[in-house]
């Protein structure tokens, strides 16, 4: 578990899917807490000019984040 990263997002289709991460992956075991709300996003690329493109065809997902506990 060292080697795990301090952040980790999830993107989700549905409500559900990013809702039950947190069982289904064990966050709790491997020393995640949830930061924040599940709310559907809009993601955007932008380039080294400035210009930018809907990522994931402009669709919104729903995202869930994962922090590693300060224990």
């Amino acid at each position: 578990m060292a080697d795990e990263p301090h952040r980790i997002t999830f993107l989700a289709k549905t409500f559900s899917a990013a809702a039950l991460e947190f069982h289904r992956g064990r966050m709790s075991d491997r020393g995640y807490r949830m930061e924040g709300r599940i709310e559907p996003t809009v993601f955007q690329m932008i380039d080294d000019e400035g210009k930018t493109t809907p990522a994931f065809d402009g669709e919104p997902l729903f995202t869930v984040t994962f922090v590693k506990r300060e224990d």
